[in-house]
């Protein structure tokens, strides 16, 4: 075995002597944060939202970040450290993750109350285990691991944290949040602790998140509801016209026939789609999982790829006229249809907007007026699959893990995108929760095993990430 072989061996025995001699105290003080229901969704729970926020800048203290804040926001405050890392050459990573959880209540369906962690079959249960505290705070130990191992008194990379208060209520002034604090949260790279692998014998490491855009159109036709019979074939139907508009929605490849609708887009690779199909996916057990009997989409796509890099339109909802029992023969004076679309790198959602605007007035007959109101939007995230940063997170994963580890996409939108935009950073994402831990649902876990992995790859990854940093072109 070679001399660096032989040194990579030690730092990997060093690291997991470490995380095994402080795995205790870890637990106990994750416990501790788990008991503090900070629902951002419930008004009830404010003060404990704040008193999240504040117990997590008292630990990140505790770990050593010199810079240890609480930034208010118009709802819930946010968490903000930074540990800098006194070399001039080394680069600023920024991680982000959330400090509030969705409700919980033992009447949902939990076997033991939600906010007080239990340890079954070496499992933490508890709602915020996985999403997101489990998350967020294996970042705590991985730092102090990487410096007793270094021999460092700061870590490798400038390291930054914001953990918001609102992710689970919408991100609702994360934008502005990070608008506002754009020069303290400059980064070289943005880690995303919020997301999870293929499954636990198959680690992987998310390159995006698609976009998303949203809305609402409704459609005027007779100033009140009338008689089909005096009035049906001589004036236009709203609720047809809306029919209409679902049905042109799409061609009859499954592509969505708003023009303009694909510009800019940027296609899968062949090694992508490669990369892909080499995951142990099973379609028939994909679509239990979905309540569907049958898969559907684009032409000339695999699922995997529907759902993780092609843009979608989906009607969300359709609705006009007589709704109740029996018959009533008229032409209702409006309908309302509801549409999203989820986008990939490269589509600007206010083009999307734009386009879909156009088509809609074209797609319209005389005398059905319309109105079209869009929700904020959410711009996709990718990063490059040769990108040194994602390399970094790739080869400390594979450390932690010992096997190779493959990539894959998320087909939700987050606030990720957010950070990429506002910041102009990649976005790298670095999660160890599987399918099976239940996020927002009773019962939350997360695998003590993988949460530990997770420490123990951000033990590696300061260290990568600084020294191949420099070797980027």
């Amino acid at each position: 075995m070679s001399k660096s072989a032989d040194q990579a061996d030690s730092v990997v025995s060093a690291v997991r002597e470490y995380v095994d001699d402080h795995r205790a105290a870890f637990l106990d003080d994750l416990a501790e944060w788990l008991r503090i229901p900070s629902v951002s969704a419930q008004p009830e729970h404010a003060d404990d939202v704040r008193r999240s926020a504040d117990w997590l800048a008292a630990r990140l203290k505790d770990t050593g970040f010199p810079t240890a804040e609480v930034w208010e926001t118009a709802g819930a405050p946010a968490v903000f450290a930074e540990w800098p890392s006194g070399d001039p050459q080394a680069p600023t990573v920024l991680v982000y993750g959330h400090h509030d959880v969705q409700p919980a209540a033992r009447e949902d369906g939990w076997d033991t109350d939600p906010f007080e962690p239990v340890v079954r079959d070496n499992r933490l249960y508890a709602r915020g285990a996985a999403d997101d505290k489990g998350q967020v705070f294996f970042h705590t130990l991985g730092v102090r691991a990487h410096l007793a191992v270094t021999g460092r008194t700061a870590p490798a990379v400038n390291l930054k944290l914001i953990v918001e208060g609102e992710e689970e209520s919408g991100s609702t002034h994360f934008r502005d949040l990070i608008e506002r604090h754009r020069d303290r949260l400059s980064a070289d790279a943005v880690v995303v602790s919020d997301t999870g692998m293929w499954s636990k014998d198959t680690p992987t490491v998310c390159t995006g998140m698609r976009g998303l855009a949203d809305c609402e159109i409704e459609l005027y036709g007779p100033d009140q509801d009338i008689h089909s019979g005096s009035f049906g074939g001589a004036v236009p139907n709203p609720a047809t016209a809306a029919a209409r508009l679902v049905a042109a929605l799409h061609d009859e490849h499954a592509r969505v026939a708003v023009p303009g609708f694909y510009d800019g887009i940027v296609e899968l690779t062949e090694r992508e789609r490669e990369l892909f199909a080499e995951l142990p996916f099973d379609e028939a057990e994909w679509l239990r999982t979905a309540k569907s009997h049958a898969p559907y989409g684009e032409a000339g796509h695999t699922t995997l790829e529907r759902v993780w890099a092609r843009p979608t339109a989906e009607v969300n909802g359709i609705g006009g006229g007589y709704q109740g029992a029996g018959g009533k023969t008229i032409i209702p004076s409006s309908a309302l249809l509801k549409l999203s679309f989820r986008l990939v790198a490269g589509q600007d959602p206010d083009h999307v907007e734009e386009a879909v605007r156009a088509w809609v007035a074209d797609q319209l007959p005389a005398g059905i007026r319309h109105t079209i109101t869009f929700g904020a939007a959410t711009r996709p995230c990718l990063t490059p699959l040769d990108h040194p940063a994602l390399q970094s997170v790739a080869r400390a994963m594979s450390r932690a893990f010992e096997q190779k580890i493959r990539f894959t996409r998320e087909g939700g939108s987050g606030p990720a995108a957010d950070l990429q935009d506002v910041l102009g950073a990649p976005v790298l994402f670095l999660g160890i929760s599987i399918p099976s831990d239940g996020w927002h649902a009773p019962n939350e876990k997360v695998e003590l095993d993988l949460l530990l992995k997770g420490v123990e790859t951000t033990a590696y990854l300061w260290g990568d990430l600084a020294e191949h940093w420099r070797d980027a072109p």
